[in-house]
């Protein structure tokens, strides 16, 4: 089947960020869109607004009759789906055409100059900011993001002439193996998803797969001081970046006041005084990456420039929701013990003499199993730590593995508390906050309102 055969679009799993930015593009193309999620969020409210039709029930009766035509529809899913689900039963035994979220992803943007964003954390911050950076550029693009940009409030951006898309390019289940990019940032190789790839050199050895994917003419970017060894095309360009050192790197760096400037050196150029629009340190690694995939693909100094100023981030990305004089409250999507190191090492750095409260909600069985230790060493750079149960998203439970794997082995001192979910709110309401930090990719952030408005209800007394 051809994209342009195609008439309705069905999602099992439509309100998954990666999913949805795919859902919001057949909208734009005019195509039906229907689909499923297990529950409803803001993200499927807004779909539903912009024009989709989806439902909250696993039931095949409910699935659209727009949906319904194996010659005209396409059928997309998520490896989050388990294989059993009713409704993928459904098309299995209708004959659909079937394919995962990165398949349709690699068809639609096969024939434009994929910049892609790789690595175990800092791609979302990193591809939405490059996406900015070419949007608000002479150059253009499309892009399809894991995240909502704040800039434009939503995770798709459309151009009709630019011959560049920007793509989050995701490990899980090698996602990424079905793209084929024209150029290609790695921020990081820390192993993760080992329930999918068994062991860290599988973990590698996938990267450094991916690493053979992108187009002759094209160029790698890859973070300084990976334990990768990639494997490029006869053809492309190799170039390493980082905070201090690199092809690409940052000089001159100035931290604080609540602004942090630098000056980016490239091999041909150097723009002094870039100000970050999201002040935090991780943003300097980030910002150099999306520069650099800017600055070789034809957006000016200037523009680069502008653009770094004007970036208002990524929604649960270091995601600031009160900052007052006597409380912080910050969400972030951090979910693997290196991304909570450096996120934590961030919020140290500009709130260096107050005390910091970090909230984590663990996020799958086997990540808690794999990585506890870690996972407590992490959090231990805290002041405190409060501890939820796990949340599941795609598994069951593992016996024997639960938050208090990480609680127990915490350093010795530190403040802790094990919490369920439910009873969070409560406990916040007795404690003193100064700096909290939401952490974790579940769905703890839906408290984020609640949480934010009692912080600033108790510090009004």
């Amino acid at each position: 089947m051809n994209l342009s055969d195609i008439q309705s679009v069905y999602f099992i799993g439509a309100g998954g960020i990666g999913m949805s930015a795919l859902v919001r593009y057949f909208l734009s193309k005019g195509k039906a869109v229907a689909g499923y999620d297990r529950t409803p969020s803001e993200l499927t409210e807004c779909l539903v607004k912009e024009g989709a039709q989806i439902h909250y029930e696993e039931n095949a009766s409910l699935i659209p009759d727009t949906c319904r035509n194996p010659a005209t529809t396409l059928v997309v899913y998520t490896p989050a789906i388990p294989q059993e689900h009713a409704e993928l039963a459904y098309f299995r035994a209708g004959g659909f055409e079937i394919h995962k979220r990165a398949q349709v992803l690699g068809l639609i943007t096969r024939g434009s100059k994929g910049l892609c964003v790789a690595g175990t954390h800092g791609k979302t911050t990193t591809s939405t900011m490059a996406a900015h950076l070419l949007h608000q550029s002479h150059v253009g693009c499309t892009a399809f993001l894991g995240g909502i940009s704040k800039n434009y409030g939503t995770n798709l951006l459309l151009s009709a002439d630019s011959p560049y898309t920007v793509i989050e390019a995701d490990e899980f289940d090698r996602s990424f193996h079905h793209l084929s990019p024209w150029m290609s940032v790695i921020t990081a190789t820390d192993p993760d998803h080992l329930d999918i790839y068994g062991t860290r050199e599988a973990y590698l050895e996938s990267f450094r797969h991916y690493t053979t994917l992108i187009r002759p003419g094209g160029a790698l970017i890859i973070h300084a001081g990976l334990a990768l060894q990639p494997c490029v095309q006869p053809g492309v360009a190799t170039y390493t970046y980082g905070r201090d050192a690199g092809d690409f790197h940052a000089e001159n760096i100035r931290i604080g006041g609540g602004e942090i400037y630098l000056d980016f050196v490239a091999p041909d150029t150097c723009i002094r005084d870039v100000r970050l629009g999201v002040p935090v340190s991780i943003n300097i690694d980030n910002g150099v990456a999306a520069m650099a995939l800017a600055h070789l693909n034809g957006v000016t100094d200037e523009e680069i420039r502008r653009g770094m100023d004007s970036f208002e981030g990524v929604v649960r990305r270091f995601d600031f929701k009160v900052k007052t004089d006597r409380v912080v409250f910050l969400s972030d999507y951090a979910h693997h013990p290196a991304e909570i190191a450096q996120s934590v090492k961030s919020v140290r750095e500009l709130y260096p003499d107050r005390k910091i409260t970090g909230l984590f909600q663990p996020h799958l069985y086997t990540r808690t199993r794999d990585f506890y230790q870690e996972f407590a060493d992490s959090l231990s750079l805290l002041d405190e730590v409060i501890l939820t149960e796990i949340y599941p998203a795609r598994e069951e439970p593992i016996p024997g593995v639960s938050s208090r794997l990480i609680y127990d082995h915490l350093r010795p001192g530190i403040g802790k508390t094990l919490c369920p979910k439910a009873e969070v709110l409560d406990l916040l309401a007795r404690k003193p906050v100064e700096v909290l930090i939401l952490l974790g990719a579940g769905d703890l952030d839906n408290y984020s309102p609640r949480i934010a408005k009692l912080l600033l209800e108790k510090n009004e007394e």
